[in-house]
C-alpha cells in the first residue's frame, strides 16, 4: 500500500526561509572575539608579528563560530536542513573568504601595514550575499560601511592601522549583532505535500 501523500522538493523560497530562520549570531560573535584579539596584538606587538597574528586569527573565525554556535543553538553546517541550497551557498561564501587570502598575502608581503586593510575588507565581503539570502539590509550596510571606513582609517591613521581598523570592525560587528538579535525572523514554513491517488 502506497502512502497517498508525497512530499515535494522544497522550493528555493522555502529553503531560503528555512535558512533565514536562524539567529545568525554565532559568526558575528566569533568576529568580535577574533578582531578584538587582533586589535590587542596590534597594540602590543611589532608590526610583523601583529600581521601574522591577524592572518592566523582571522583564519580561525569559522571554527570559532562553530564553537559559539553550540551556545547560541545555531546549525552553521546545516545538518538539520539536509540539502538546503542556501546552506551550501553560505558555506561557499566561507570558502570564498578563505580563498581571498591568496590576494591578501602577496599584498601584505609588499606592505605589511596593509594587512588589516586587505583582510578586513576581503573577509567582510561575505556579508553581501548573506544580506540577500535573509532579505535584510544589515549585511549590505555592514559590508559597504566596513569597506569605506577601513579605507578611510588606513589613510588617516597610518601609525595605528593595526589598532584602529580592528576597532572599527569590532564596533560594526556589535552593531550588526544587535540588529540581527532584534531581526524579525520568518515563521516556520509549512511542509508541502501533494495529493496522489492511492494505487489500486
Amino acid at each position: 500500500m502506497h502512502d497517498p501523500f508525497t512530499r515535494m522538493q522544497p522550493t528555493l523560497e522555502e529553503e531560503r526561509l528555512a535558512f533565514a530562520q536562524q539567529r545568525l549570531l554565532a559568526m558575528p560573535i566569533a568576529g568580535i572575539i577574533a578582531w578584538f584579539v587582533i586589535g590587542v596584538a596590534g597594540a602590543i606587538l611589532p608590526v610583523n608579528q601583529a600581521a601574522l597574528t591577524l592572518l592566523v586569527v582571522t583564519g580561525m573565525i569559522f571554527p570559532l563560530g562553530l564553537l559559539v554556535a553550540r551556545f547560541t543553538g545555531e546549525d552553521l553546517l546545516g545538518r538539520s536542513r539536509k540539502g538546503n541550497r542556501f546552506d551550501q551557498l553560505f558555506l561557499s561564501t566561507i570558502l570564498m573568504s578563505f580563498l581571498v587570502f591568496g590576494i591578501a598575502i602577496p599584498f601584505i608581503r609588499i606592505d605589511v601595514s596593509a594587512a588589516p586593510l586587505a583582510v578586513g575588507i576581503l573577509a567582510g565581503l561575505m556579508w553581501i550575499p548573506l544580506s540577500w539570502i535573509i532579505q535584510h539590509w544589515i549585511g549590505y550596510l555592514h559590508g559597504i560601511s566596513r569597506t569605506l571606513l577601513i579605507v578611510v582609517a588606513w589613510y588617516l591613521f597610518p601609525a595605528h592601522r593595526f589598532v584602529v581598523i580592528p576597532a572599527i570592525i569590532v564596533l560594526l560587528y556589535f552593531f550588526s549583532l544587535s540588529v540581527l538579535w532584534k531581526r524579525k525572523r520568518p515563521s516556520n514554513p509549512k511542509p508541502i505535500t501533494m495529493w496522489r491517488e492511492p494505487a489500486d
